[in-house]
């Protein structure tokens, strides 16, 4: 496929929608992918919170006790250092997305696209077609359209709380989250917050959809910067389609002096964002393919040639070669590999305890009457296993040295308790004021389970 891409051939007019858009249902390879993609996620999101592991919920972010379970890990607000590495890979992979196919992420995967997507399905199901979803609202208020509507908003509310109380069971236990609700005994608080989502996912799929897109998300304002002349993306073949206009199908168009786009609209039907992808590229374009489809299913009606709107490149309109060595690509995938590598590598290093030593300010220590030095510590002790747990307390780097401390120290899962320890020695025998001292936390069920820290026995 190759057209002129010059400025003077593209025809460039302002984002501008006035109106409701309503979405013409389109079929076709790229409405199949979405689709799937769309029911693996959103089975994905429901089911998650139902995964048992070990006998307690897999993946659960309990904010209240400041718990974050995945799988076999439990992680704490000390650990939250993760969320930081899982942000940046994140975003190092959107920009390698982006780079190589566009706003790919925003057309398939974008929750909001999902949903506004599933919303439209729900309309076409129970108020028709697009034509028909027209003729409805410009009709008086009768008992048939007050009906449709009472039905339309019913299932989106519906949808809306399902979506809302299932994200409320990533916070909450979702075996208690749903008990309470059979028996209506939500707190205010559970209430406020299902109510609020409910209400956020109702507006931004029924009826701001793709103003979230065009307006709200930052994303469409600087993903430009990320493009460049090999990035794919939706394009309309302008040297191809262009003159474009109406005709009857079998018609010798080139002797009309037409091009291939037989100015059927429905590409800008079919477009969730509502605009003409004709008029060259725009940045409220969320490349989902739609118009794709609709155009290869008017070719095919009139025995032309497909792709006359495809994915593609700058590059490979003007019949250049992709470069195979795309820098900025290549760097985003690289950043992209190395973050995941350094939170990989975190995990590893992370032990499943976590040991604090507190001293007391007001008294490092203190003498008796036969020249033993006492110093009273304070450890406090975090198990970040999933099962009860057992430690014990020792130390190193002091002889002779009377440790008064718990035989037996029992932490239940994801627990912390603080453990008064004090030590005794001879002052005599220590040589300096603060004597280096390590205290060792090990676990009775795994001795692989320890942790060291470092401390400092006082005398005079």
């Amino acid at each position: 496929m190759k057209f002129d891409i010059k400025e003077e051939n593209l025809i460039i007019k302002p984002y501008k929608q006035d109106s409701a858009i309503y979405v013409r249902e389109q079929k076709g390879k790229f409405q199949k992918i979405r689709r799937y993609l769309s029911w693996i996620l959103m089975a994905s999101f429901i089911l998650i919170p139902w995964k048992n592991y070990n006998g307690s919920q897999a993946f659960l972010l309990d904010v209240s006790s400041q718990h974050f379970r995945v799988f076999g890990a439990t992680f704490l607000p000390q650990d939250l250092m993760i969320l930081a590495w899982v942000f940046m890979a994140s975003a190092f992979g959107l920009f390698f997305i982006t780079n190589w196919l566009g706003r790919v992420w925003c057309g398939y995967v974008c929750p909001q696209t999902v949903w506004m997507l599933l919303f439209t399905w729900v309309e076409h199901r129970v108020e028709g077609n697009r034509n028909q979803r027209i003729k409805l609202d410009k009709s008086g208020w009768d008992t048939k359209k007050v009906t449709k509507k009472t039905i339309k908003h019913v299932a989106w509310l519906l949808i809306s709380f399902l979506t809302a109380t299932t994200f409320m069971s990533y916070f909450i236990p979702v075996r208690t989250l749903y008990s309470e609700l059979l028996h209506f005994e939500w707190s205010g608080l559970v209430t406020f917050w299902v109510g609020l989502f409910m209400f956020c996912t109702y507006g931004n799929a029924g009826f701001l959809r793709e103003k979230m897109c065009t307006v709200a998300c930052p994303y469409a304002r600087f993903q430009s910067v990320m493009f460049d002349k090999d990035t794919k993306l939706v394009t309309y073949d302008v040297a191809r389609g262009e003159n474009r206009g109406p005709r009857k199908r079998k018609a010798d168009h080139k002797a009309q002096g037409l091009g291939d786009c037989v100015d059927c609209n429905l590409c800008v039907e079919v477009c969730p964002a509502g605009i003409d992808i004709r008029n060259g590229l725009q940045y409220e374009c969320i490349n989902c393919g739609l118009c794709i489809d609709a155009c290869n299913d008017t070719m095919d009606k009139f025995g032309y040639a497909r792709d006359l709107i495809a994915y593609s490149s700058e590059n490979s309109a003007l019949g250049i070669k992709s470069r195979s060595g795309n820098l900025k690509l290549i760097g985003y995938a690289s950043l992209t590999v190395l973050t995941l590598v350094v939170m990989f590598v975190w995990l590893s290093l992370r032990t499943p305890i976590e040991v604090s030593v507190i001293r007391d300010r007001n008294a490092l220590y203190r003498m008796d009457y036969m020249g033993y030095a006492e110093n009273p510590y304070t450890l406090s002790i975090v198990n970040k296993t999933q099962q009860p747990m057992s430690y014990t307390v020792s130390v190193r780097g002091l002889e002779d040295v009377e440790v008064s401390a718990p035989k037996q120290i029992n932490i239940d899962a994801g627990a912390m308790v603080l453990v008064p320890v004090t030590l005794k020695a001879d002052a005599s025998f220590i040589k300096s004021k603060a004597h280096p001292i390590e205290f060792i936390v090990e676990s009775q069920q795994n001795a692989e389970i320890q942790m060291v820290k470092k401390s400092y026995f006082y005398s005079k």
